[in-house]
């Protein structure tokens, strides 16, 4: 089916406007500005009114761990996908640490058909760097998958490549995009060691211990290794969820094409902070771990400064029973792919400005969050006719209606593993309504994927080398 959508709020390049969007045969085929008329097609098709909506182009959450395969008792592809849509997320790239861990194209591949068969968004897979297989990373088809993911200090699944060699050849060889995630693991390791003998079994073991333990020290050391081995190779480098204020002083704010190194915050290390681990506990243990307000203030104000490239989940679920395990036996990470895009509106939707600095808020913010979840991963890892309103590109689009109470209950997460740490919070705004390559994958009035007699339509992403 073939959909108009008129009258829409559109957010795309800077510009929030008044327009029309026709789809035909999955792609956007006109975006008009002045009737509907002009843009009515001959076929048959729906029309949308989204007088009240915002229109988006879909999100790009570029770190995900969707867990499939070998650790489907926390999420699979099929479930966390359908909280993805119903987020607003219309394309996602997921991680290597998987069972078996994707690092050669032939279990990507694999991947691949597991998303081909399961997937209500669009797909794709990074490849994954160990000490023992540079050779397979240098000789893989760079327009297969996104980027090389590198481990530089150990997490769930661990790949941490320390062997210096390898990451000299790694970094002087590679093709593509590297994304590092940085923790310096020496730092990490000998504080893990002094505090499980000082606290283990004692009221002192509890999360609170995680920002004292994956330290400020620990990422800034990994990060300023990581940038000056990419400098000195002239890399293209992607940080990973940015998590502290001193590693914004090793970062650019360059327009993205002048720069070769860039980075990535999540929602939750810009929603939380250290008090709230009292509340929270291990719901929020996540690695890098969440740190203080002044670091929260200070990612925020990158996000202005253009210091931060992309704002992308970290998706990272686990069964609810390993997080209520005591704090050193818990593991690290957080579901969040279904409130991230609703998290990061919700500055504009819950304010108390006057009328004037409202508007000007949102003049600047709504352009601002699409450029770092749609234009700025497309534009990165170089994914073909996605992540903005263009004609003749993919229709993956996302209604918002903004101004409306929206709560966060265990019924409506679609999250496998069945919990959030934003439980019970309310939100400002809704995603109404999300296309992926024109045909409607989530609409909030059924809450469910639509089902139109019609074959799954996610496709694999296609990256430009």
């Amino acid at each position: 089916m073939d959909y108009l959508i008129h009258n829409a709020t559109i957010v795309n390049e800077g510009k929030i406007f008044k327009g029309n969007v026709f789809i035909e045969n999955g792609i956007i085929a006109k975006i008009d500005t002045s009737n509907i008329d002009s843009c009515t097609p001959s076929s048959d098709f729906r029309s949308i009114d989204a007088s009240d909506l915002l229109l988006l182009p879909g999100i790009i959450d570029s770190h995900v761990h969707f867990r499939e395969p070998g650790l489907t008792e926390k999420a699979d592809i099929a479930s966390e996908s359908r909280a993805a849509v119903a987020g607003g997320v219309t394309s996602f790239i997921d991680m290597p640490n998987t069972k078996p861990q994707t690092t050669t194209m032939d279990l990507l591949e694999e991947k691949c058909q597991l998303a081909a068969e399961k997937s209500a968004a669009n797909y794709g897979f990074m490849l994954g760097a160990t000490n023992d297989n540079i050779d397979q990373l240098l000789e893989a088809d760079p327009t297969k998958y996104a980027a090389i993911k590198l481990f530089l200090g150990s997490s769930t699944g661990n790949m941490l490549v320390n062997d210096e060699r390898v990451l000299d050849r790694l970094f002087s060889q590679a093709r593509k995009l590297i994304v590092a995630h940085c923790e310096e693991e020496a730092i990490v390791q000998a504080n893990l060691h002094n505090f499980k003998l000082e606290c283990a079994g004692t009221d002192r073991e509890t999360a609170a211990l995680h920002p004292q333990i994956r330290t400020t020290e620990a990422c800034y050391v990994s990060t300023y290794k990581a940038i000056e081995r990419a400098r000195r190779y002239k890399t293209r480098l992607h940080i990973a969820h940015i998590s502290t204020a001193t590693e914004l002083d090793l970062l650019s704010n360059l327009p993205l094409d002048q720069k070769h190194v860039t980075a990535e915050v999540t929602p939750n290390h810009l929603w939380f902070d250290d008090r709230d681990y009292a509340e929270l506990g291990n719901l929020i243990k996540c690695n890098p771990a969440i740190k203080r307000n002044e670091d929260r203030i200070a990612l925020w104000a990158a996000l202005y400064d253009g210091l931060i490239d992309t704002i992308a989940t970290d998706h990272a679920p686990h069964t609810l029973a390993s997080k209520q395990q005591r704090y050193f036996d818990a593991p690290g990470g957080i579901p969040s792919i279904q409130h991230s895009l609703t998290m990061m509106l919700e500055p504009l939707m819950h304010n108390s400005y006057n009328a004037d600095e409202q508007r000007e808020f949102r003049d600047n913010w709504l352009p601002l969050i699409v450029k770092l979840m749609c234009h700025n991963p497309a534009t990165l890892f170089s994914i073909r006719g996605r992540g903005f309103i263009r004609e003749g590109y993919k229709a993956d689009l996302t209604l918002v209606r903004p101004n409306v109470e929206n709560r966060v209950t265990k019924q409506s997460l679609l999250y496998k593993c069945g919990w959030s740490p934003v439980e019970g919070q309310t939100f400002h705004s809704r995603v109404e309504m999300t296309f992926v390559n024109g045909h409607i994958a989530y609409e909030a009035e059924s809450g469910e994927r639509r089902a139109e007699n019609e074959e799954r339509k996610a496709e694999r992403l296609i990256f430009e080398s």
